[in-house]
């Protein structure tokens, strides 16, 4: 068979993983980010101009004023547009927050708890090349401001008027018109801001390397590769819907990968033909193409249940399951990172803000971590409180001499 998608078996699937980032862009964007750290604001702006964000008469940092300007000045239809969605972003935060609470817990001889606090500032970054993301911005910063983060910076490079009202609406604080490396190294250090203790936000392999580099001096939200969907269909699906959404992951960048994994070679057929009449009138075509060419392919599995199995082993960054018995396959669903639940339900309304978020794991990284949420931003902090030690001292102090560590053991015992 010949088409859009390469067939594979579905075992030639799973080892198509990739790494997030090649050896040589960990290097060079390290470089990058060290020299920043080095040099600062003139090592920040050298790389920015020399890599397009800016030319030396253009101001990369937008104060929240600015930010508010662009919002007021901004089309009515597309003010409506925006705060429509930060709506649903931030009603989906607010549910999520509601279902984490205080914990305090009797223990031998006393009580244990935790309590949530919020970090205190967050670094946001969202694309700006050739498609600027204005709803990365609503999608990062929303639920830092629900999680009670106290200063938020956003980072992207050429900031349209809409990225910049998003900032604004959302209620970041500030925005550095720089991407790349440079961008992550000046969130890390503040340049031309404070440092923030966590950066998060989807980026190209020069973002994530530098995310790579600085793990363990900032928090880090995860390690973004190509965007993936996966469509997990039986004979059921429609087949142009089931092509409408391959393109729209399609057109992502020619790193994209789209998948179907199907029990009907008859839908197979149907998509290849849907593909080939709904690319000749897409204007990313080009982009698209090339996301196939590269990473395009099909499975033909014998039944949903071997099509589940692949789908937790490759744990893909969006899964959309159109089948009959959606509830059935859904429940035996454990990794991805988001799910979309039926035909009606197209992976683009989770990139537009329906509610959860569309900053996700990739490469199979939901198999050891979610994707961003109200959650990112906030630490279960916890408390021990003990009122009565002969509970609890003897088998401490025990221990610790099983440990050969007797300052311990007397610590214990003194109480």
């Amino acid at each position: 068979m010949s088409g859009f998608l390469r067939p594979v078996m579905a075992d030639q699937l799973l080892r198509q993983r990739r790494l997030a980032v090649d050896l040589e862009t960990r290097q060079q964007s390290g470089a990058i980010v060290e020299d920043v750290r080095e040099r600062g604001e003139v090592a920040l702006r050298e790389h920015a101009e020399r890599l397009g964000d800016c030319c030396a008469a253009d101001a990369i940092r937008f104060d929240r004023s600015q930010l508010d300007r662009a919002l007021a000045d901004l089309a009515e239809d597309d003010r409506l547009v925006l705060e429509r969605t930060a709506d649903r972003i931030r009603s989906f935060a607010e549910a999520q927050l509601a279902c984490l609470l205080p914990l305090d817990t009797e223990v031998p001889g006393g009580r244990a708890g935790h309590r949530w606090l919020p970090v205190e500032s967050v670094g946001a970054y969202a694309p700006g090349g050739r498609h600027p993301l204005p709803s990365s911005v609503l999608m990062t910063v929303i639920p830092a401001r629900i999680a009670g983060v106290s200063n938020i910076v956003v980072a992207s490079p050429k900031p349209t008027s809409v990225t910049l009202a998003a900032a604004a609406l959302a209620g970041a604080d500030g925005l550095l018109a720089v991407g790349g490396a440079q961008a992550i190294a000046a969130l890390a250090f503040g340049t031309l801001a404070a440092p923030v203790d966590v950066i998060v936000g989807p980026g190209n392999r020069w973002v994530t390397a530098a995310k790579q580099h600085l793990v363990g001096e900032v928090g880090i939200d995860g390690l973004a590769g190509p965007s993936e969907l996966m469509v997990l269909a039986d004979d059921s699906a429609d087949a142009g819907m089931v092509a409408a959404d391959l393109l729209a992951q399609a057109e992502h960048d020619a790193d994209a990968v789209p998948i179907l994994v199907t029990t009907s070679a008859r839908l197979v057929e149907s998509v290849e033909h849907e593909l080939s009449r709904q690319l000749a009138s897409l204007p990313t075509a080009a982009t698209a193409l090339a996301a196939f060419c590269s990473n395009g392919v099909v499975a033909l599995v014998d039944d949903l249940a071997q099509g589940v199995s692949v789908a937790n082993r490759l744990a893909p960054e969006h899964l959309e399951i159109c089948v009959r018995d959606e509830e059935v396959v859904q429940d035996r669903l454990t990794a991805y990172g988001s799910l979309f639940v039926g035909g009606q339900t197209a992976e683009v309304f989770g990139d537009y803000g329906a509610g959860p978020n569309h900053v996700l794991p990739t490469g199979g990284g939901s198999r050891f971590q979610a994707g961003l949420s109200v959650m990112t931003y906030l630490r279960p902090l916890t408390f021990l409180n003990v009122q009565d030690p002969r509970l609890i001292q003897q088998d401490a102090a025990r221990l610790a001499r099983m440990e050969g560590l007797e300052g311990h053991a007397r610590s214990a015992q003194r109480r």
